[in-house]
């Protein structure tokens, strides 16, 4: 029987439960056990793929889990935890010998013996295997062809942002200039698009998106996500999703309005200024720019629509930036209906009215409908969710 699943599957480690720093950009409080925590008992997400799973005393954590019973292997790959699935992935960072780049991607294994054997591997070609995200000093396509040899899955990351992605400082046109585009399995949107903007690509429409956090926070988890059907929520059924075999398939992607993402304008490099590409900043006069993700996409235009297998996108305002939601009213909430998942999507106006008062109610139900106000972000700055349309 077919079930669906939640999954986010971009979330960094911050230090390990040693202290040590994994992904320096993070905060501490992302350890491996908060993370499977949030996941379970606050964001209401199924499947998480914690994507620094390559560092060496994150996977000694995670067999030694399996080795006390806390965790168990699931025979279709992945690791069950109480309430959660975890997949193993990696985030790192590629620049093509002819100077394409950097471009950051993420490789996902089945299985903890093939996560070590790929984190052997890569440490032979990186300075730092013991951080996130590093630069790994080989060609894209061999290690496109290393995953595909251990059965692992390989994704390039929030491929419009500015910086390291396929298409903001990756390459020029194309993807085909850094990868094997056969040997690509999902490409994954990032905070700043949604499927409608990221169709205009045709190259694209071979492949099935995915829509992840990139959770540097606790709270950052699920702010992006998707919702898969599967039989269960191991990484061989996942495998199955991505290539809609037999109903196993993305039911929906649930992300940011891409104009709350922090990359959606093109904004002056030196004041934040919203400018046009090219143009000299009209407030400061620099010529140095932001390439805004909307802005970018218009220069790659190449087709329409998409494939009629595309599962929808859903525009999700996360509870964070309901106006006048704060840390007080978000414990509250939880405290009254569980999980966030919940929150957003299932608890009635009645219910919400008897916790929270009646304009942050009215707010987290029109977020539901979409009917709320945005200013566009850009620049590295966030978008604002300024009031309901009546």
């Amino acid at each position: 029987m077919l079930h669906d699943y939640i999954a986010d599957l971009h979330i960094h480690i911050g230090r390990t439960r040693r202290g040590e720093a994994v992904k320096i950009s993070a905060a501490p409080s992302l350890t491996l056990e908060r993370i499977l925590k949030m996941a379970a008992d606050t964001k209401g997400i199924d499947i998480v793929g914690v994507i620094d799973c390559h560092v060496h005393e994150v996977l000694a954590q995670i067999e030694e889990a399996v080795m006390e019973q806390t965790a168990y292997p699931l025979e279709g790959g992945g690791l069950q935890f109480s309430g959660v699935t975890l997949f193993l992935g990696t985030e790192i960072e590629l620049f093509d010998q002819a100077g394409q780049g950097p471009v950051h991607v993420l490789l996902f294994m089945p299985t903890l013996e093939s996560m070590r054997e790929l984190s052997h591997w890569l440490a032979k070609r990186m300075k730092n295997p013991r951080l996130s995200s590093q630069r790994v000093y080989e060609r894209a396509e061999t290690v496109q062809s290393k995953v595909r040899e251990l059965d692992g899955l390989f994704i390039p990351a929030h491929v419009f942002t500015p910086f390291k992605s396929v298409y903001g400082k990756g390459v020029k046109r194309s993807l085909t200039e850094i990868f094997d585009p056969n040997l690509i399995d999902a490409i994954e949107l990032g905070l700043s698009s949604d499927t409608t903007m990221a169709d205009q690509v045709e190259e694209l429409h071979r492949y099935p998106y995915l829509t992840n956090s990139d959770a540097h926070s606790l709270e950052k988890m699920a702010r992006e996500y998707q919702m898969i059907r599967l039989e269960q929520p191991s990484f061989t059924e996942f495998k199955r999703a991505l290539k809609n075999e037999q109903g196993r398939r993305i039911v929906r992607n649930f992300g940011l309005n891409p104009l709350l993402g922090k990359y959606y304008q093109t904004r002056c490099a030196g004041c934040g200024e919203v400018t046009a590409p090219g143009a000299a900043c009209s407030d400061c006069g620099s010529h140095k720019q932001i390439k805004g993700v909307a802005d970018r996409l218009r220069e790659l235009k190449s087709g329409e629509g998409g494939p009629p297998s595309r599962p929808p996108y859903v525009h999700q305002i996360p509870l964070e930036f309901i106006p006048k939601l704060g840390k007080k009213t978000l414990e509250k909430l939880r405290a009254a209906f569980g999980t966030d998942m919940d929150i957003i999507h299932r608890v009635t106006a009645e219910e919400l009215r008897d916790v929270v008062p009646a304009s942050i109610a009215h707010d987290i139900l029109a977020a539901r409908e979409n009917s709320l106000e945005v200013e566009a972000g850009g620049g590295g700055t966030y978008g604002k969710v300024r009031r309901s349309i009546e």
